[in-house]
């Protein structure tokens, strides 16, 4: 099944870009999305204890189930001041 993920700020950076449409197996969770990110961009390995996720614009765990078609957004922490 295919899910669309959507990055933002530094994420966006190392991924190349700010949407990218993944295939994940049946029944996969978010955790196998950001799986397959880190598997093309390593880079983004450096966030998974830091960043938070949403799918279809409702905050999620890592845990969740996705369906296919779904958005899945990884956000990085936010800093400033």
């Amino acid at each position: 099944m295919f899910v669309t993920v959507r990055l933002f700020a530094r994420l966006r950076e190392i991924a190349g870009g700010p949407e990218l449409k993944i295939e994940v197996p049946d029944g996969a969770q978010v955790r196998d999305a950001w799986a397959v990110l880190t598997a093309r961009h390593p880079e983004l390995a450096a966030y998974e204890r830091a960043i938070s996720c949403a799918v279809n614009e409702d905050y999620a765990r890592m845990t969740a189930t996705l369906r296919d078609g779904d958005e899945v957004a990884f956000l990085p922490p936010v800093s400033g001041g």
